[in-house]
């Protein structure tokens, strides 16, 4: 693992540096991926040249402003606490006629269509949805604030955004276009989740430097209440097993499945692999430190045909 913290430290250094940049900024969640990816710029860039952003909405827990709000005080950077609420409410408003009424509705028309994917419906006037009423579209409307107020920051003071997400994500698409998979360099883009724990606890190897409630806590995006990843994906230790075989070890389902795994898991995994090129297509540079790498370390068409055979073929 040492190793791995080494080279991402260098790729930020040498990246930064070749470029003529030298700020960073960042979306401090209080979860580990934004966690560790602080950690290592601090130590690429220097802690006066990378500044946090705490972007808090309605179903932020008060533990994870506090976590990284401790995680910052510890590295010495700075760091601004941005609630998202009255953006993201104003976008709700604005879409509640569209979202309640169809495609349409806004202009006193026939819907022609069900309305946005994903989308059961948004709050009134007066306040954010209840739980019952978000859906994918809700989700993506905070995740694409987050990601206009970084980059309103990064443009208006000079520093490039460090994306945050880790391999395991943008293998499966678990991220929004435009949202959280915006930036311009991406730390942990070939370090699977269970290797960024790995990392936290390298970096925590001689002082507690990552406060020990991120690391304790269950992995959440925290887009409607009581969410986990777990709700979405397999069990991280699961996953990455799956995905190491069949991205770095190019292994097919046949081979994946002959290992002992739930053949209808490595099937759906895969599935989201495959189906999900479209977005790693259009994510940011990322840092190699893998055989295998999304972007130039592996070409695949956008488009994947998904059956069994082409699944195989897909390698």
């Amino acid at each position: 693992m040492d190793e791995i913290y080494h080279a991402l430290i260098l790729g930020i250094r040498d990246y930064f540096f070749k470029m003529g940049f030298t700020k960073a900024i960042l979306g401090s969640s209080g979860g580990i991926d934004s966690a560790v990816t602080l950690a290592l710029a601090c130590e690429a860039l220097g802690k006066e040249n990378v500044r946090a952003v705490l972007l808090p909405s309605p179903y932020s827990s008060s533990h994870s402003v506090s976590d990284a709000e401790q995680l910052s005080r510890t590295l010495g950077n700075t760091y601004d606490i941005i609630p998202i609420r009255e953006v993201y409410e104003s976008l709700l408003h604005t879409l509640e006629p569209v979202f309640k009424g169809g495609l349409g509705a806004a202009n006193g028309g026939k819907s022609g269509a069900a309305g946005m994917p994903g989308a059961a419906g948004t709050a009134g006037m007066s306040g954010v949805a209840g739980t019952a009423d978000i859906g994918l579209a809700e989700e993506n409307l905070q995740s694409r604030t987050r990601g206009n107020i970084l980059m309103g920051l990064a443009n208006k003071f000079g520093y490039v955004l460090l994306n945050t997400s880790n391999k395991s994500e943008l293998s499966t698409g678990y991220g929004t276009l435009y949202g959280d998979m915006a930036g311009g360099l991406s730390v942990l883009g070939d370090v699977y989740k269970g290797q960024v724990y790995a990392l936290a606890r390298h970096i925590n190897r001689e002082r507690e430097v990552i406060p020990a409630n991120i690391l304790s806590k269950a992995p959440s995006a925290e887009l409607r209440p009581d969410q986990k990843d777990s709700d979405s994906l397999p069990e991280y230790d699961v996953l990455d097993k799956i995905l190491y075989q069949y991205i770095e070890r190019r292994q097919g389902p046949k081979e994946i499945i002959a290992m002992g795994i739930d053949e209808a898991l490595v099937r759906r995994v895969l599935r989201l692999v495959n189906t999900n090129e479209y977005k790693r297509n259009q994510f940011c540079p990322i840092i190699l430190v893998s055989c295998k790498a999304f972007g130039v370390g592996r070409r695949v068409p956008i488009v994947i045909r998904d059956t069994h055979s082409q699944l195989q073929d897909a390698r």
